[in-house]
């Protein structure tokens, strides 16, 4: 009797105060958005994802492996210019990030949590994550990035930073890497953060 009268207090309250109706992720996902793939991700820290619940703010999205010892790091450092210049030009946060792996047989939790340690990466503005199930394929398809496995275990594949909005349509590519290209900061300045 005390928690319903408790809960009938609070719900009082918050309407009371113009709570907002409904979140923004009750909302049905729009034809366009990245997050119909439906994607269960694991990150570093071994916490359970859906694709899905990145909606809500911008995010910054690319796919890479750990193991990989040629343009991933390369591509976490790019992203990491991204950001910073994004923080430097804007004066606030840029947008999170999330690399999923195309290697979830290798790509363990430790493993992501290794990379994310060798980069100086934190969660949860960075999230290195495996997919524990879901189209890994369809996935990379939607963001442009293809990959195949080599005989010796390791990937060819291309490189696509994306930024998402925040209801999961991409917003603005950029496929290099290295020095971050002007006109995807400024895309990614507009786009805020969290």
């Amino acid at each position: 009797m005390i928690r319903r009268l408790t809960l009938m207090l609070l719900l009082t309250i918050s309407v009371s105060a113009g709570a907002a109706p409904a979140a923004a992720s009750d909302k049905a996902l729009l034809p366009d958005s990245v997050y119909q793939t439906p994607l269960a991700l694991r990150d570093q820290a071994g916490r359970p994802f859906a694709l899905a619940s990145l909606r809500g703010h911008p995010v910054l999205v690319s796919m890479i492996y750990a193991s990989c010892q040629e343009v991933c790091p390369i591509t976490v450092e790019t992203v990491k210019g991204i950001r910073a210049a994004v923080s430097k030009r804007s004066g606030r946060d840029a947008p999170p990030v999330v690399l999923v792996s195309f290697d979830p047989a290798r790509d363990t939790v430790a493993a992501l949590a290794m990379m994310a340690s060798m980069h100086h990466v934190d969660a949860p503005t960075w999230r290195l994550a495996r997919p524990d199930q879901g189209d890994v394929r369809a996935f990379a398809a939607t963001l442009g990035v293809s990959y195949r496995k080599r005989p010796d275990g390791d990937f060819d594949h291309n490189v696509e930073i994306v930024l998402l909005d925040a209801e999961g349509r991409i917003v603005a590519k950029t496929s290099e890497v290295g020095t971050p290209e002007p006109a995807f900061i400024d895309q990614v300045s507009r786009a805020g953060g969290r």
